[in-house]
């Protein structure tokens, strides 16, 4: 069962959003280090920067070509739209007080860019739960896995 579980799960949807994930990561996460280090941006301003802009090309991509969702647009964007606020806060929310424990003898600016990074790890394991069992979620994706 949990071998069924862990191949169900790891499908070419995963693969598909690891692709988007890709292409999100760099135009998000640029978008994000250029607002903080050269624009003067806060940590907070900066990483959700990264979310609007990477969120918008995500939100098309995972709707169109990782899930292929035939559901209403007003019914997945609100979804969406919760489900990266959601995962920005727990991942961000925890990456920053955790690096600035660990790096505490280190600047601001070596942690801010350091939580950064360790909240998009977070977001993006978040995220991939949240858009394949909450946003576009597909009831072969949800059922007891008695079928095949």
């Amino acid at each position: 069962m949990i071998n069924k579980f862990i191949k169900n799960f790891f499908d070419i949807k995963f693969w598909k959003f690891v692709a988007v994930g890709v292409l999100n990561t760099l135009v998000g996460t640029g978008v994000m280090f250029l607002l903080y280090n050269l624009a003067g941006f806060s940590y907070w301003l900066a990483s959700a920067a990264n979310y609007i802009v990477g969120s918008i090309v995500s939100y098309f991509l995972n709707k169109y070509f990782t899930f292929r969702s035939r559901e209403s647009g007003k019914r997945t964007l609100w979804r969406f739209a919760l489900n990266i606020v959601v995962c920005w806060l727990l991942a961000y929310g925890a990456a920053k007080p955790a690096v600035r424990a660990l790096l505490s003898e280190h600047g601001g600016s070596l942690q801010d860019n350091v939580a950064m990074a360790a909240g998009a790890c977070v977001f993006i394991a978040l995220n991939y739960v949240g858009q394949r069992f909450f946003v576009f979620r597909d009831k072969a994706d949800i059922d007891d896995g008695s079928k095949t």
